[in-house]
């Protein structure tokens, strides 16, 4: 008789951003299929879903991965959506939020970064009290003195490798000490479920090194790049149109609900939306073919194939709620599809 560990990973209540939180459960002659993980519960009340009175909350396993990190080969990382004793969704559980979980629907987020360093509080390679050289020479940036971190960043897209997560690519960003990785999946959920994972791999990974993930839109003010996740999407009409009025009318519908779409894009996301830095600003509306300024950027490769392929929305943060960004664009894309 086999036992396994499980690492039960959900995200707790605190407003306006949700932290990630697991435990491990020990399960007898687990198959590694999400069907075979039980449903466990939490004190609720030490993660700000319960009161005290009437702690217990449920987790409700969705994706099942293996954990390539953690005891021996033998431990899986079970994502989790969070729910009330009665079994129906919590207010704090954003993949119960999904309407419309189609995956026709493909995704592509890309999430930026920062590594903290906790001795300065400061991105990594800043110098104590002070300012590295303005940035320009960080992104994509090869040597010691312009990247910092590289050991943690391909740590961390092994580690998501080898758990079956679809991680596209990494590269170093705009501001010093500032990273991304990219993830790809069809639907919502499973495109939120993968992102989670991805993240709580970086935030556990980061442990070894001592190092903190700063997950802020704007963790540095003044003249630094910002964090997003920017978000590209596609679906079926989207990859078959060859029409550009196919992605004008969906551009276009967009700009018609920006509140609902800036609702969900994530916590503090004015700070970074400005205008400047490569973004649009938060309370205007723009799309352009390769433009990085826009809120709506149409990507060359769509073009150049006949008006076929994706758009990227610039705007959500670096730490919005990827079940939430991805289910209000299927939303507003089946609304200018119509």
């Amino acid at each position: 008789m086999s036992k396994s560990k499980l690492e039960y990973i959900w995200l707790d209540g605190y407003e306006p951003t949700q932290s990630l939180r697991s435990k491990t459960r020990i399960q007898k002659d687990f198959s590694g299929s999400v069907e075979d993980a039980k449903v466990w519960n939490f004190d609720g009340s030490s993660t700000e879903q319960a009161a005290g009175d009437s702690s217990d909350c449920l987790l409700k396993p969705v994706a099942v991965f293996p954990d390539p990190d953690r005891f021996g080969g033998d431990g899986w990382l079970v994502m989790s959506e969070v729910l009330n004793p009665d079994g129906t969704p919590h207010a704090s559980n954003g993949r119960a939020t999904i309407e419309d979980d189609d995956d026709d629907f493909w995704f592509g987020f890309e999430q930026e970064y920062t590594i903290i360093d906790p001795d300065t509080s400061l991105p990594l390679g800043f110098p104590k009290g002070g300012y590295p050289a303005p940035q320009g020479p960080y992104y994509t940036s090869v040597g010691s003195q312009n990247a910092h971190g590289r050991a943690l960043v391909d740590e961390h897209l092994h580690l998501c490798l080898e758990a079956g997560l679809n991680v596209e690519g990494i590269n170093s960003e705009v501001m010093m000490g500032q990273w991304e990785f990219q993830i790809f999946a069809k639907g919502a959920g499973r495109s939120g479920d993968e992102m989670w994972v991805g993240r709580y791999l970086l935030e556990r990974t980061a442990e070894k090194y001592g190092l903190v993930i700063d997950l802020h839109p704007k963790p540095i003010k003044g003249d630094w790049n910002g964090s997003g996740m920017h978000a590209n999407f596609s679906c079926g009409a989207m990859r078959e149109s060859g029409k550009e009025e196919t992605f004008t009318r969906i551009c276009e519908e967009f700009g018609k609900n920006i509140p609902e779409h800036i609702a969900v894009y994530g916590a503090d996301n004015d700070q970074r939306l400005t205008g400047l830095h490569e973004t649009q600003s938060i309370d205007k509306f723009s799309y352009g073919a390769l433009d990085r300024g826009a809120s709506i950027r149409i990507p060359v490769n769509t073009i150049e194939d006949g008006w076929k392929g994706r758009l990227e929305d610039r705007r959500p943060a670096s730490n919005a709620d990827p079940y939430k960004v991805a289910a209000v664009i299927i939303q507003s894309t089946k609304k200018a599809l119509a």
